[in-house]
């Protein structure tokens, strides 16, 4: 319908998976070379996971495109299927012929499928099989699957499996009595969503493929469409084709912001604020509640200058005897030691409303940290990675603000329905100290009913850019990850230390994450590199707590 409209040859934003259509951000090039890897040589299983949406199945037809003309493969789009089932379809799409006979028997399946391994080995062929949506296998096919890899020659494998599925797929493989599988994988790869700067790139790679000769999408809209899909390529493939078609139903050849905003919901059906709107609304909220108190100040200040003198004497003349009565009875009764006031979270935030906005937090943030804020600019994570910093926006719990053990802006909420951001800067198990116009200690219990676990967090990274790091890669981001490790059990720093993720450096990853009440699934992804910054932290660092980082000696 917008094709003319935009002079574009085809719809850049169908959700098929096209391969000329992929964008190869560095995640997407990784994952592929790790698939490519699993086609090329001999071992047991290739692991390939991700969120719903990140371009699984893009690259799984990448990778048939690209395969070499020695490999046959494979390919099973819907594993939800007994055991039987699972190794007739494996016929079916090797193109090998199953008499009737041995339709229901596993041993005689396994039989025909062995004969045509050993076959296609002779023949110098390599056989493929590649499993999407890997999640949804049954126990028992899995255990069947790890079987098929007992299908071997003296040197190599006959059969190569890769498993590509959603996250549930890593639980799936951590069970105790899937063990013996997970050990055989050789390969691991998270794919994990676009960054704002991939994001954009990603609009305007799939645009310049259909055949766009100007930028369609404004800078702002760029924006808004990472903000509102959150680099998942399959939400902003949606996204932006509904903003395409607002814009040609309004005439417009340039999508804004607001189009993209109205098409996010579209989409999801409910309406999306633009991202400065929340905050202004708190700043709103803090400037009428300040009109409020001064009403009310206002008021009982005038009601008290017109009172009759006659009705203050009383008062006056009972202060006194008020006074020495409670003295008489402080003496009479034993004496206790005095407590610290407790600090009341719902009148600090009344109180010191004003420094609750976006800027004061960051400023605030950036100064444990050593490093500076400017207000209203650049946007506050663009900011800290100019300065070697980097954030994470996540939505946790006291526990992983413990792992992770840095100050953090929390998104609180109060009673009267109002946002404030605060930051945490201490922590231990029963109160936070949070900075309210100077330090305050708040009860958990008490702080744990205006945070619903929202939390933005500085941290800095051994390298940049900060990327997932697995077995079978290679680099210095891989030497760095070894080095820390070593250093956290009292080894001296090694300069020649291997930049190649082996299995030793695998087991270091999962006892490390074991430690932490981390996933242990030995893969060093973003929550594993910030724990391990945090474990490490020099003195220049701001800790939530010191006592928790185990620095090696």
């Amino acid at each position: 319908m917008y094709l003319t409209f935009f002079g574009l040859n085809e719809k850049p934003f169908a959700i098929t998976p096209d391969p000329r259509y992929l964008y190869l951000s560095e995640r997407h090039a990784e994952a592929l070379a790790h698939l490519l890897y699993g086609i090329n040589e001999a071992g047991g299983f290739v692991q390939l996971t991700g969120e719903v949406g990140t371009g699984k199945t893009t690259i799984v037809r990448s990778l048939l495109a690209q395969t070499p003309k020695n490999a046959e493969i494979a390919l099973i789009l819907n594993p939800k299927m007994t055991a039987p089932e699972f190794l007739l379809t494996i016929c079916e799409e090797l193109g090998i012929g199953v008499p009737d006979s041995a339709l229901g028997s596993l041993k005689d399946l396994v039989d025909i499928l062995s004969q045509y391994l050993l076959r296609a080995h002779a023949n110098g062929q390599r056989v493929v099989l590649v499993v999407d949506e890997a999640q949804n296998l049954a126990p028992e096919v899995l255990e069947q699957v790890r079987l098929l890899t007992n299908l071997e020659t003296n040197t190599q494998k006959l059969l190569q499996i890769i498993l590509i599925g959603q996250p549930e797929l890593r639980e799936l493989l951590a069970r105790n009595e899937l063990r013996q599988l997970a050990q055989r994988i050789t390969g691991r790869y998270h794919l994990n969503p676009l960054s704002r700067e991939e994001t954009a790139a990603y609009v305007l790679h799939r645009l310049r493929v259909a055949g766009a000769t100007t930028d369609i999408f404004a800078p702002g809209a760029l924006n808004e469409v990472f903000r509102l899909s959150q680099g998942v390529p399959r939400v902003i493939n949606v996204i932006c084709d509904r903003a395409l078609l607002g814009a040609y139903s309004l005439d417009r050849h340039r999508v804004t912001a607001k189009l993209v905003r109205s098409a996010a919901g579209e989409v999801f059906g409910r309406r999306f604020a633009p991202n400065w709107l929340p905050w202004a609304l708190t700043a709103a909220s803090a400037v009428a509640l300040a009109a409020a108190m001064t009403g009310v100040w206002n008021y009982w200040s005038q009601a008290h200058a017109s009172a009759p003198l006659a009705r203050t004497a009383p008062a006056a003349a009972a202060a006194p005897a008020a006074a020495a009565e409670g003295r008489a009875a402080s003496a009479a009764a034993p004496a206790k030691p005095a407590a610290p006031p407790a600090a009341r979270l719902a009148d600090l935030l009344a109180q010191h409303h004003a420094e609750t906005d976006t800027d004061s937090a960051f400023g605030k943030l950036f100064g444990l940290w050593g490093a500076k804020y400017q207000p209203s600019g650049t946007d506050p994570c663009t900011q800290a990675g100019q300065q070697g910093l980097e954030c994470v926006t996540e939505r946790g719990s006291f526990g992983q603000l413990r792992v992770y053990n840095h100050p953090a802006i929390l998104l609180l909420n109060d009673p009267g329905g109002a946002s404030h951001q605060v930051v945490l800067t201490a922590l231990d198990d029963e109160q936070a100290k949070l900075d309210l116009g100077g330090p305050h200690l708040v009860s958990i219990g008490e702080l744990s009913r205006y945070w619903l676990g929202d939390f933005v967090m500085l941290w800095r990274p051994g390298s940049s850019p900060v990327k997932a790091l697995s077995a079978g890669m290679r680099g210095a981001q891989v030497r760095w990850l070894r080095q820390s490790l070593q250093r956290l059990h009292g080894a001296a720093n090694d300069a020649a230390a291997s930049d190649v993720f082996d299995a030793d450096l695998t087991t270091l990853v999962r006892d490390f994450q074991r430690q932490h009440q981390l996933t242990v699934d030995g893969i060093a992804g973003v929550q594993t590199q910030i724990a391990l910054a945090g474990a490490l932290a020099g003195p220049g660092a701001p800790l939530l707590s010191a006592a928790d980082t185990h620095h090696g000696g």
